[in-house]
């Protein structure tokens, strides 16, 4: 149960750009961002910027549909400039900072931009990109006030509003087509979650978090770290800046939370005002979580379970995973009851896209309680489509009459004994390991590792010699008795391979990058 009251949202407009305008209108002075270097601006300020901003882009020949590509950090001048495009109807594409150059031409092509609009050092180096080049217009994040009054076109929920392209480095590029009226219904499904209040002050390192902030009238400190490059991150500088700004709440991805978990634990005595954490897009097992209480004792703490396509899909507190983990290594990971915007089912495992004419076909398809198969999830917050990729379209979802699933790739089942049908994740469905009649489930065993003293991180995988551990260790870990707890797992581990460093994906910097790791085989 949420220890705050349900604070009730009076929504009139299906536009984000709308509530951020009622939210200005309520809350005038109060900070909406403050920078990560110290730089503020009001909820005012910040709505004539953007009114300036959207003026100055439609003089510039930026107008409604047309894709403008941008490379803006986490800072009040991108939100500024994602609220103008908004306002003009225009798109906002972005591109994750650490793409190869191959790659970032390849997203490039598929998104076909009219517009870049960068910082300096981003448009530096666009000259040494023909795609980038090819683009007509290219401007800075400085804008000149035109105290121009064009008439500003008409914005349907069915407009694009944002294309995000999804993490990976094969294949061809997925470019997530976000539409006004799915920003909103996410909009809608999250704040059920987050609970927002008035006095909050919420440090957001999910970027989509800043923009729900804003049309909430929260106050958002933009954490002091470079996303694209974790190893930078210092828990020290953030819980300065945490309490600089009286921030009480933080939602973020499990790397950044454990980080700071792991520093207040190491140094007894500091306790910053935090009462909420939220923290999804990598999995959170019960040894890490409980690092969590253990460093918040008096916060209120979620995991939210959820993908690119769907977020939320289910979610729980930490007394209640910490609960619902028993010694059964095998039972996967708990992840919690379904959200209320979210319906989900349990299909049989299918490597190939799946194409249905009824409902009833589906149910066929459904897999008994208990029984493991892949996750899909339908709802109004759930993608349902790309942009210019049919591929990815035929793979990811199945389109029942006017209702979408989204096919999470993920495997997973609903648990036997639990009246409120929690969810339990048992990893993706192309790592499952099929050894004559039994499987063996890779995330299952990250679990059971983890719980190992000594061990950081560690999965399992096939090769030709036959299933090999891969272990990263602590510090102060010893091989040999990590080595004997293994062996004592119930699984037949052909070799235990002891690395450096597991790569993790590059967005969250929490989950193991199966294609990176067998690589290294």
């Amino acid at each position: 149960m949420h220890p705050l009251k349900t604070k009730t949202f009076t929504v009139m407009s299906f536009n984000i750009t709308d509530l951020f305008r009622e939210a200005a209108k309520k809350n005038p002075n109060k900070l909406a961002i403050i920078d990560k270097n110290g730089e503020a601006v009001s909820f005012s300020a910040l709505e004539t910027q953007i009114n300036e901003t959207a003026q100055y882009f439609l003089q510039k020949g930026i107008g409604k549909g047309d894709r403008v590509l941008l490379f803006i950090p986490m800072s009040i001048d991108l939100y500024r400039t994602v609220l103008a495009l908004f306002k003009i109807g225009a798109v906002a594409v972005f591109l994750d900072e650490w793409v190869s150059w191959k790659r970032m031409a390849m997203c490039c092509e598929i998104a076909q931009c009219r517009a870049f609009i960068g910082v300096w050092k981003a448009r530096m180096v666009a000259y040494f990109s023909a795609t980038l080049r090819k683009i007509a217009i290219k401007l800075g994040t400085s804008y000149l006030n035109t105290q121009a009054q064009n008439a500003l076109p008409t914005t349907t929920e069915n407009d694009t509003a944002l294309l995000t392209f999804t993490t990976g480095s094969t294949g061809t590029p997925k470019a997530a087509k976000r539409t006004h009226g799915f920003l909103f219904a996410q909009f809608n499904a999250l704040i059920e979650k987050l609970n927002p209040q008035e006095d909050d002050i919420n440090m957001p390192v999910l970027p989509i978090v800043l923009l729900i902030n804003l049309a909430t009238g929260t106050t958002s400190v933009i954490a002091d770290f470079k996303a694209s490059k974790p190893n930078t991150l210092k828990p020290a500088k953030l819980l300065k800046q945490i309490n600089a700004n009286g921030v009480n709440s933080i939602i973020s991805s499990p790397f950044v939370i454990k980080a700071l978990s792991t520093y207040l634990l190491k140094n007894k005595g500091i306790t910053p005002p935090i009462r909420k954490i939220f923290t999804g897009g990598a999995p959170v097992f019960p040894s890490e979580a409980n690092i969590y209480r253990q460093a918040f004792p008096n916060a209120y703490i979620e995991i939210v379970y959820g993908s690119t396509e769907a977020e939320p899909i289910s979610g729980h507190i930490v007394p209640e995973l910490l609960d619902a983990h028993v010694a059964n290594i095998e039972q996967g990971l708990a992840v919690g009851k379904i959200a209320l915007s979210a319906t989900v089912k349990i299909i049989r495992i299918i490597d190939a896209p799946i194409t249905l004419q009824n409902e009833e076909a589906l149910d066929a398809m459904e897999m008994p309680v208990g029984e493991v198969g892949e996750i899909i999830v339908a709802g109004k917050h759930v993608l349902q489509a790309y942009f210019n990729n049919e591929e990815a379209l035929l793979r990811n979802k199945i389109f029942i009459n006017e209702k979408c699933w989204h096919r999470t790739g993920d495997s997973g089942y609903f648990g036997k004994q639990d009246a409120d049908t929690k969810l339990y994740l048992t990893g993706r469905c192309n790592t499952i390991i099929k050894q004559q009649d039994k499987q063996y489930f890779p995330f299952v065993y990250e679990n059971a590792f983890q719980q190992i003293q000594g061990v950081e991180i560690g999965t399992i995988m096939e090769t030709e010699i036959g299933i090999i551990a891969f272990i990263e260790l602590k510090k102060e870990a010893a091989k040999t008795a990590v080595e004997d707890k293994i062996r004592h797992l119930p699984i037949p581990i052909a070799q235990i391979q002891f690395i450096k460093k597991i790569p993790r994906d590059l967005r969250h910097n929490s989950r193991i990058d199966y294609q990176a790791l067998e690589k290294t085989t």
